[in-house]
């Protein structure tokens, strides 16, 4: 059996192409152009790439996108003054801090100064309060993303057990969420997780974020079970491949998302979704059909 490939670019681009046909929508009835402001600090080329990635993204299908790329050397206290500046912006709806931030900086401290109603990434714990309540607003963008593709590909999580490796606050936590959202049955791997073989050998869902390359052995695949590959890692030679054995569980699973081109363009994608939404919820839109909800 060779899995079916999850072609996260393809849902991507249809998410998108919807988008854009939102926006349009937006500009005829007259509704302000939505704003998605991106603070980089540092020259990370990593995160350089990403950011240019979600500028490109917001261009291509009519989003604003105003960008602060700030030195290294910011303080904490500059950059929330910033912060502060773009809560009180009315032309601004998402705001996005590149992470990692530098050591300096209290990553914690600047998501929470972020006004929850313009947290795009859906890291303030205000957005993630809703999710645990099962009232969700700005949803975390990757979790959100693989939901989106679970549902593109027919798979309902209802009723089946989903082992999620990795207990991240960006990743493994909100996916446990969504997942239990979604009425499966749901575990949560880490560090301290004994018999992690057995755990993951149960799943009929497995979504793994732990950024350790090929972490996942094929042979603890149930055969059939659907597997989310979250990771993202250079190896010496300059390949990029994920957290599970690619290659090796293909030919276990049902289906499998690749790397690159599996969650990646969803999580750009979800990103978009949710900067429409903040629009959304800041116009106040009487009728909501003439504009989009992407919740």
């Amino acid at each position: 059996m060779t899995a079916q490939i999850i072609d996260g670019k393809k849902v991507s681009q249809h998410i998108l192409t919807q988008l854009t046909q939102e926006l349009q929508k937006r500009q005829t009835h007259k509704l302000r152009q939505p704003c998605l402001a991106v603070v980089l600090l540092g020259d990370d080329p990593a995160s350089a790439v990403y950011v240019r990635n979600k500028q490109r993204a917001c261009e291509s299908i009519g989003i604003k996108s105003c960008q602060h790329l700030l030195p290294a050397s910011t303080t904490e206290a500059e950059l929330l003054r910033l912060i502060d500046a773009m809560n009180t912006d009315d032309t601004i709806d998402g705001i996005l801090i590149q992470l990692p931030l530098p050591a300096h900086i209290d990553s914690e401290h600047v998501l929470e100064r972020i006004l929850p109603d313009k947290d795009v990434d859906g890291f303030h714990p205000y957005n993630l309060g809703r999710l645990v309540v099962k009232k969700p607003l700005l949803r975390p963008c990757t979790p959100k993303g693989i939901m989106t593709l679970l549902s593109y590909y027919g798979v309902n999580p209802e009723g089946k057990k989903a082992v999620v490796v990795g207990a991240s606050n960006i990743v493994g936590r909100p996916q446990a969420l969504e997942l239990l959202l979604a009425k499966a049955t749901v575990t949560i791997c880490h560090s301290a997780t004994r018999h992690l073989a057995e755990e993951v050998a149960g799943a009929d869902i497995l979504v793994v974020g732990v950024g350790i390359p090929h972490f996942i052995q094929a042979e603890w695949i149930k055969p059939g079970a659907v597997v989310i590959d979250v990771g993202i890692n250079r190896l010496p030679d300059g390949q990029l491949c994920g957290d599970v054995d690619f290659e090796g569980a293909r030919q276990r699973a049902g289906m499998i998302t690749p790397v690159p081109g599996g969650v990646g363009p969803m999580t750009i994608a979800s990103l978009m979704e949710n900067t429409l939404k903040a629009a959304v919820l800041h116009d106040k839109a009487d009728d909501l059909s003439v504009v989009a909800n992407p919740l």
